[in-house]
């Protein structure tokens, strides 16, 4: 019995990181780090969303 992302949770996860994704994109940060913050969300969804929130660009 492995552990799946999949039905609501993963709707909910999808739809996290696209919101993210589109913060990140609105931010007044450099095209690098708008760059490396999308590949981290992109690459690990769950760890890079909550990275992101913490950490991430503002503004």
């Amino acid at each position: 019995m492995g552990i799946e992302v999949g039905g609501l949770f993963g709707l909910v996860i999808l739809v996290l990181n696209v919101w993210a994704i589109i913060k990140v994109v609105q931010s007044s940060s450099g095209t690098g780090a708008k760059v490396l913050w999308t590949v981290l969300i992109l690459v690990l969804p769950v760890l890079g969303f909550i990275i992101w929130l913490f950490a991430g660009p503002r503004g």
